[in-house]
């Protein structure tokens, strides 16, 4: 198996509080979302694909999917992953280094907005195309990760990232689709 990378491009949402560490918080995964990859098929993503591997695998938040900007981990705990209606999200809490600094500035003016996620496909379903011209369609039923990143390209636009304080995360829910849903509906009005 080959290490996959897709991503999604979603508002991205920055909390901070002067007590906390900020957090960043995003979706990596968007279920039952179609995206073409490299014009050759479309993929979408059953519920319960991450169930195992929320649970089981160690996985590393980076930035851009690159090693050298970790950050942070689920096995240090500052990476949360779960699987919830919508799909994959994350939380991180961010360190006080450069590239989590950088990173943070990135969100708060708007210019990251999307997420993305590296994976080894475990199980997956193919649907072959009914008409001519039309594309196979890959369904991912079961996957392994490695990282959810941030990223400046996302290969599924649906994703998102976002940014609060922890004391915020404790005390106030979040809906992130709903609050991304109108910001993007504002976003085509204007």
């Amino acid at each position: 198996m080959s290490q996959e990378r897709r991503g999604l491009d979603r508002i991205v949402e920055l909390r901070a509080d002067a007590d906390a560490p900020p957090q960043l918080v995003g979706y990596a995964a968007i279920f039952g979302q179609r995206t073409t990859i490299a014009g050759m098929f479309h993929e979408q993503i059953d519920p319960g694909a991450f169930r195992d591997a929320v649970g089981e695998d160690d996985v590393r938040a980076l930035f851009n999917h690159d090693p050298n900007f970790l950050l942070g981990r689920s096995a240090a705990g500052t990476l949360r992953l779960s699987e919830d209606a919508t799909g994959l999200r994350y939380e991180i809490d961010m360190p006080d280094t450069q590239v989590g600094r950088d990173v943070l500035t990135s969100v708060k003016r708007g210019d990251i907005r999307g997420s993305s996620f590296a994976f080894d496909v475990v199980g997956d379903v193919w649907t072959n195309p009914t008409r001519s011209g039309e594309l196979p369609v890959r369904t991912i039923t079961k996957a392994r990760l490695f990282d959810v990143s941030p990223v400046t390209f996302p290969a599924y636009e649906q994703t998102s990232v976002s940014a609060r304080s922890q004391a915020e995360a404790s005390t106030r829910p979040v809906d992130t689709m709903s609050v991304e849903r109108s910001r993007w509906t504002l976003a085509q009005k204007g």
